[in-house]
């Protein structure tokens, strides 16, 4: 995995008010997996003879190379636990996260929020990639089929709807008529089946899109369901505190599992051997069940608040992560008790003289992140190779977790693990650089929304101008920088011809307009008299019919305005603006002139020391 950090570069006592202060941001973190299993096809071979011949890790920064993925050690679980955080991926409008999922090949990650928004994540370098809106309220859960075919989703108003791999919508159903809190698919993806919070389990066709039958036996809402990877065999856990086993084709409940004694937040079985099954309630603990027994065989320990969700490693059938309500992330490794000291060392229900009465074993975390979320985590999902974990939380944030690389001791010291106050006493972690750091993550996500985006911006649709109806426009009145202006018959060459007036002009071609009545078009009225009239009223004079010089009918004390200036009874012109400014002086000579624009400099000078626009494009 290669991995280069971002972040300030510049030299001792560099700030934002140091003269040689420039800061430059790293190459995006990547984590790179093509090496490794390169390095693991090259050197491997038959199980029966070691598995691999290769050289094999040493505690060294030079022995990276020599990393292998997951599934060259099948036998070595605590090598893919993930100790270190990769990313942190957020959306330029953030919501809390309620599902993750990896796509099937694994080079995306598919996130869904409460705003009903699908996110897509680059599973390399983590940047986004595409954002859609899938549902109008939020989305519970999210579930890909077996055969990588189709995706289904459902939402807090109880609707389903298919999606094929390039996220077209094709089907929506109203499954329930309350919020759908989990789903999966059948073995062989002809069925699936969905828990909802109408306290009832139902089994739909795929294909018809209907329900099949319901399964009811809980008392109270239903939180989550599974279905087993290879058998007619689902499971389900309600608020009523109770895990319950279902036969699909009797609709009948097999046995009920009692242990837990508060809400069921997750349950999910083991996709390797297919023998355990994995619980977590509100009761701070996590449970695994043996089917072949019908019982408890391990009790995860350690949370000191509610349990969230879990997830079973792909690859290492004893390596299980779960995720607390506080933004706790543990992980616990089934045949490691992992005792504290202080407490009594329990065992191992098969190693037992009776293993149907024996007590479950306690089970301690092999690995503790008390600080990977600051709220609660609703999803958690591991890369179908097993090397990356990928979080979903209530605190808007995704992010990614990985092994640390050979020779690499001060991941244990960050903020992730001992907190913010103890990583800033410790120099790990700076509150003021975790800062920059965040700005700078979310201008990155920014830029990365913005290229992915632009091939799927919809065309803007053109705003009229501003005019008054039947008028192409008026003198003052700003017609925009992508509206021609009218052309005017006389001035300039060229032009289009203006479109005809929507009232027909005497003279024109056509029936002429009706006069009113007791107006005899061969008798005009004495313009002259009309205009003293209208004077001694306080009105503007009306304006000189055809072939009449104004000063025949005007009265001869009638004022007469300056060149430039309106006649009397009318406003005055409003200033003349450039740009939508009245940046405009006169020098000395009357002349109009512009005014300087102010400088820049200052401002941006300002805004440098606040921390904004230093980064060098």
């Amino acid at each position: 995995m290669a991995y280069d950090p971002r972040g300030d570069h510049g030299g001792p006592g560099g700030g934002h008010d140091a003269g040689g202060y420039v800061r430059a941001r790293g190459r995006r973190p990547v984590t790179d997996y093509g090496s490794t299993i390169a390095h693991w096809m090259r050197n491997r071979q038959s199980r029966s003879k070691g598995a691999f011949r290769g050289e094999f890790e040493r505690p060294s920064a030079s022995y990276i190379v020599d990393m292998l993925p997951p599934l060259a050690r099948v036998t070595n679980p605590v090598d893919s636990v993930p100790t270190k955080h990769l990313h942190s991926s957020l959306n330029k409008i953030k919501h809390p996260v309620n599902v993750v999922r990896w796509t099937p090949e694994g080079r995306r990650l598919l996130t869904a929020s409460s705003s009903g928004e699908f996110t897509l994540w680059n599973g390399t370098g983590f940047n986004f990639e595409t954002i859609m809106q899938a549902h109008d309220v939020a989305i519970r859960a999210l579930a890909y089929s077996h055969s990588d075919d189709w995706l289904i989703s459902a939402d807090h108003d109880g609707i389903i709807k298919y999606w094929q791999p390039n996220f077209n919508n094709v089907q929506v159903i109203q499954g329930h008529h309350d919020p759908i809190r989990d789903l999966a698919f059948s073995p062989n993806d002809s069925k699936f089946v969905t828990a909802s919070d109408d306290s009832s389990l139902k089994i739909f066709d795929f294909a018809a899109g209907n329900a099949e039958s319901t399964l009811q036996g809980h008392g109270w809402d239903a939180k989550s369901c599974d279905w087993h990877p290879t058998k007619g065999l689902i499971v389900s856990g309600s608020k009523d505190h109770l895990v319950k086993l279902w036969d699909p084709r009797t609709q009948r409940c097999l046995t009920t599992l009692h242990g837990h004694k508060n809400t069921i937040t997750k349950t999910s079985f083991e996709r390797v051997m297919g023998w355990c099954l994995a619980t977590s309630a509100r009761d701070q603990t996590a449970r695994v069940f043996d089917i072949r027994m019908m019982r408890d065989i391990c009790l995860l320990r350690g949370h000191e608040k509610d349990i969230s969700t879990l997830s079973w490693h792909p690859i290492h059938s004893n390596l299980l992560s779960t995720g607390g309500s506080e933004g706790s992330l543990f992980h616990y490794l089934l045949d490691e008790p992992n005792t504290p000291p202080g407490q009594a060392i329990s065992t191992a229900v098969y190693e037992s003289p009776d293993p149907a009465t024996a007590p479950a074993q306690s089970i301690y975390p092999t690995h503790k992140l008390p600080f990977a979320h600051d709220f609660a985590i609703w999803s958690l999902d591991w890369h179908p190779l097993g090397h990356i974990l990928a979080s979903g939380s209530n605190d808007r944030i995704t992010r990614f977790w990985s092994r640390g690389r050979p020779g690499e001791t001060d991941i244990f010291q960050d903020r992730y693990h001992i907190g913010e106050l103890a990583a800033e006493a410790q120099g790990t972690w700076d509150r003021r650089g975790g800062r920059r750091q965040r700005i700078e993550e979310e201008e990155q996500e920014l830029e990365d929304e913005m290229e992915g985006l632009v091939d799927q911006k919809m065309p803007l649709k053109q705003q009229p101008a501003p005019a008054f109806p039947g008028l192409v426009g008026l003198p003052g009145l700003s017609l925009g920088a992508n509206v021609p202006h009218p052309h005017i018959p006389g001035v300039g060459a060229g032009g289009t011809v203006p479109p005809p007036p929507p009232f027909l002009m005497p003279g024109a071609a056509g029936n002429p307009p009706q006069l009113p009545a007791g107006l005899d078009p061969t008798n005009p009225a004495d313009f002259a008299r009309l205009s003293e009239i209208m004077q001694k009223a306080g009105l503007p004079p009306p304006p000189p019919p055809p072939n009449m010089a104004p000063s025949s009918f005007m009265p001869t004390n009638f004022p007469i305005p300056p060149p430039g200036m309106p006649p009397t009874g009318f406003p005055p012109p409003p200033p003349f603006t450039q740009g939508g400014t009245d940046a405009q002086a006169n020098d000395i000579n009357g002349n109009r002139r512009r005014a300087p624009l102010p400088s820049q400099e200052e401002s941006l000078r300002m805004e440098q020391k606040k921390g904004n626009y230093t980064r060098v494009r």
